[in-house]
């Protein structure tokens, strides 16, 4: 794999199991590119090994006045000098090159990751986790994966300089040989500490991009209610703790580095005394002490890459393993729990029911079901379970599956639906979500959250999403009641922007509202009419008159779809073809909004916001009212 050759067409399906497996993963994946480094690395460093030698016969054939032995000291000396030059740089070139390969698999599965999960993601990790470890981590990742052919192939030559010695000078070449094992494994019981401390300062780096990107997030908020200084001021306190973690981490490393120099002097010196005694004693030439001198001398230069393995495995361990365990995660629960399929699953047949085993929850097809829960929580995790992506933890699923998931079955509208046991993902058509392709199930169903988002650029790129093109972007705009959006976009865009298509909408769309916001994120959601479309309260964010007219349009627009909306806003309910109460994680009633209002006090609650002590005096009241409502449209 070349850099030029980059992305990968496919990144491979990862070892997430855990940090080393990941890192070995990584590894083998990318081993021609470690052997061609490997080799180069060799040939660099066997030029430096040898570089003491020549120097050493030099010295002996001057000693000696051999002309022919300088002139051969000087072809060794050319020769060596090609090969450390040729070998460093090709040796970079393809170290980088791994280094840029492995950290683009990398992200590449990390971006897979992400959009397979959706929103699902930042509610299992934090959203500045998932930041870190997409850059930092990432970094870390790839600069472990470059180091390791530089270290093998300096490996290589401390040896060939240690056997060498052995051979040429036996009596220094033991000291050498018993030296460079106790410099290369001084700072081996430091590493624990050192990685201890480097997760420490990249803990609390985590927590404090958290903190900045939730500020800047709700910074209009902040203002608004003064706040501003105060999140500045605790970012102040995280960054501070950031930078004290980073100098307590940065004195340990310098430790180990005053190690690497330290005994490497001690041994140069120790090299010297006693080789000078040597000498002075016969036993070995002058150039021999020379040629051991310099070998220990370029030793240094190899022994480096002994302490950037160690830095390099120290930091990308724990790297890898967060970045595991991004990768390990899973559609669903049961998913993870499933054996992996060799087969696709066929998708279902269009025009199926939506039913969730758990709650019991049943929305039939080419109808606009309504879904109240008294928790707002419970039905975001609702939603994100429709789009079969439920969270990790999910209480209220887990109820649902034990307390009623055969509620609304029993009711007589599902009584065809398949057993929760047997089915504990969502199922359209009678097909488990989380077992299609990721596209086909988010081609068929499409979840719009609380908050969604909107990217910058143009409208008419916001509306370029995957759709089935019987929805043209006017009529979505229309039924999410977006005329006044229109015109805010237009009277901001510069001049000679006519369509307001061409209108650009900034970051996240921090210039409009919060219900035009939601009113775009609506139209966006129409346009790609999916065979399934939940909302999670797409209209909290607007006022009566205009939800009414949203509801109305939504009822228009996708007529004939299958609808879910989870609200509790009498003006959708009211548009609703049936309505389910969910209570307690399973389906409590089913029926039309007028219904439940005058039969189900639990659902009067939600919807009237009544407190107990209305709900005792006032039901009857209410439920008068409701049938007089009822009556008077009746007769009209």
């Amino acid at each position: 794999m070349q850099i030029s050759d980059l992305p990968y067409p496919d990144p491979g399906v990862p070892d997430a199991r855990s940090g080393p497996r990941f890192l070995l993963w990584l590894g083998r994946g990318q081993l021609g590119g470690q052997l061609k480094s490997l080799c180069w690395g060799m040939l660099h460093f066997t030029g430096v090994a040898a570089l003491p030698y020549a120097v050493g016969l030099g010295v002996d054939a001057v000693v000696d006045r051999e002309p022919n032995g300088l002139l051969l000291v000087g072809v060794l000396l050319l020769v060596t000098g090609v090969a450390i030059s040729v070998g460093d740089a090709m040796l970079h070139r393809t170290a980088v090159t791994n280094w840029i390969t492995a950290a683009a698999r990398v992200q590449q599965l990390l971006a897979r990751k992400t959009a397979e999960l959706g929103s699902a993601l930042t509610r299992r990790v934090a959203a500045g986790e998932v930041v870190a470890v997409s850059t930092g981590d990432v970094e870390k990742i790839g600069w472990f994966v470059e180091a390791v052919s530089r270290f093998l192939a300096a490996v290589f030559s401390v040896v060939l300089v240690c056997v060498g010695l052995l051979f040429y000078a036996p009596e220094l070449g033991v000291v050498v040989a018993i030296g460079v094992p106790v410099i290369a494994l001084a700072s081996l019981p430091l590493l624990p500490r050192a990685t201890q401390r480097a997760d420490i300062q990249r803990e609390k780096a985590g927590k404090a991009t958290e903190l900045a990107s939730d500020t800047v997030a709700g910074l209009r908020v902040l203002r608004g209610i003064g706040g501003e200084e105060l999140f500045l001021g605790r970012y102040r306190e995280a960054s501070q703790e950031v930078r004290k973690a980073a100098v307590r981490s940065a004195r340990m490393w310098a430790l180990i580095s005053a190690i690497q120099v330290v005994l490497p002097g001690s041994l140069m010196i120790t090299v010297v005394w006693y080789g000078a005694t040597l000498v002075s004693d016969g036993r070995i030439a002058v150039g021999e002490l020379v040629a051991a001198f310099s070998a220990v001398a370029t030793l240094l230069y190899q022994l480096r890459h002994f302490q950037e393995i160690a830095m390099a495995y120290s930091f990308s361990r724990p790297s890898a393993q967060r970045a595991a365990r991004v990768l390990s995660l899973t559609r669903t629960d049961a998913a993870a729990e499933r054996p992996a399929r060799t087969d696709p699953v066929t998708a279902p047949a269009a025009g199926g029911d939506l039913y969730d085993p758990r709650t019991g929850l049943l929305a039939p097809a080419g109808r606009f079901t309504a879904v109240v829960c008294g928790d707002p929580d419970l039905a975001g995790r609702l939603a994100e379970r429709l789009g079969g992506h439920p969270m990790d933890g999910d209480p209220a699923a887990d109820a649902g599956s034990e307390a009623g998931a055969g509620s609304e079955a029993g009711t007589g509208s599902g009584a065809d639906a398949p057993d929760p046991a047997g089915a504990p993902s969502v199922l359209l058509g009678g097909v488990a979500l989380d077992e299609l392709e990721l596209d086909t199930a988010r081609s068929l169903v499409l979840v719009q959250d609380k908050d969604p988002v909107l990217l910058s650029g143009t409208l008419r790129e916001l509306f370029d999403v995957p759709a089935s093109g019987a929805v043209e972007a006017a009529a979505a705009l229309g039924a999410a009641q977006c005329a006044d959006v229109l015109d805010a976009l237009l009277q901001s865009a510069p001049d000679g922007v006519e369509d307001p298509m061409d209108a650009r909408i900034t970051e996240r769309g921090r210039s409009l509202s919060g219900g035009q916001r939601q009113r775009l994120a609506l139209a966006r959601s129409l346009v790609t009419d999916p065979e399934v479309l939940v909302l999670d309260e797409p209209t909290s964010a607007v006022d009566s008159h205009t939800e009414a007219r949203i509801a109305d349009g939504i009822a228009a627009l996708r007529a004939g779809r299958t609808t879910v909306v989870l609200a509790s806003s009498p003006l959708l309910l009211d548009r609703a073809d049936r309505v389910v109460l969910i209570d307690g994680g399973a389906v409590a009633a089913v029926g039309t909004h007028r219904e439940l209002l005058r039969c189900e006090p639990r659902y009067r609650a939600v919807v009237t916001r009544e407190t107990d002590e209305e709900q005792r005096l006032g039901g009857l009241e209410l439920t008068e009212l409701a049938e007089a409502l009822t009556e008077i449209e009746e007769s009209a």
